[in-house]
């Protein structure tokens, strides 16, 4: 990589009389108008080259008329030719390259890696156990307690399970707490779901 640099990146100065340029640049690309880093600069005519910084900047040496090649990941490879009809010998240009779509082949994936493993996957299958009925039990009353009951509390909850203590307290203050045993409503609830099933289905 040094060597191919070595040929490009010198800022000494050039004679007039040499029909040398020392041509700058920065590239950007054409949907974001933002810098391609790291973006390869060749010279067809010299075979000589170099890679774009981060920033996409870049300096060479090159010769009016040259043809310089731009690739960049992502893009269509682009090329510029130097003007024969400079000057100076110093030039900067911005070169903006062209975003290329790449389209990959379909590819579908199988959660098992081989025949065998999909024969007996299949013939083990629950054909009942669907995923609606995975996700009811895994969020079942039970599944979600034993769930919450592994879960650290923080500040947040452990606040809010203060205050509601508290109001609880100051509802039931100088009286006795109340009790469900005692309320009509809900041993008119109780009854009504123990006489649609529902009760036996929990």
């Amino acid at each position: 990589m040094s060597a191919f640099l070595s040929n490009a990146q010198t800022t000494d100065a050039i004679p007039l009389d040499s029909g040398l340029i020392q041509l700058s640049g920065v590239v950007v690309s054409e949907e974001t108008l933002s810098e391609l880093p790291y973006t390869t600069v060749l010279d067809h005519t010299s075979h000589r080259g170099v890679f774009c910084d981060f920033y996409g900047y870049f300096t060479m040496v090159v010769y009016p008329g040259d043809t310089l090649l731009f690739s960049a990941y992502g893009h269509k490879t682009s090329n510029y030719i130097v003007p024969d009809t400079l000057e100076n010998n110093f030039y900067s240009i911005i070169h903006v390259m062209e975003v290329d779509t790449i389209d990959l082949p379909n590819i579908e994936v199988f959660p098992w890696p081989s025949r065998e493993d999909f024969a007996r996957a299949f013939v083990n299958m629950n054909p009942y156990d669907d995923a609606i009925r995975r996700a009811q039990r895994q969020l079942s009353g039970e599944s979600l307690a034993f769930a919450a009951a592994r879960l650290d509390i923080d500040g947040s909850l452990a606040y809010g399970s203060v205050q509601s203590q508290y109001q609880t307290q100051l509802y039931t203050n100088n009286q006795l707490p109340a009790n469900n045993l005692l309320n009509p409503y809900a041993w008119s609830k109780l009854i009504k779901d123990w006489k649609e099933g529902k009760l036996s289905k929990q």
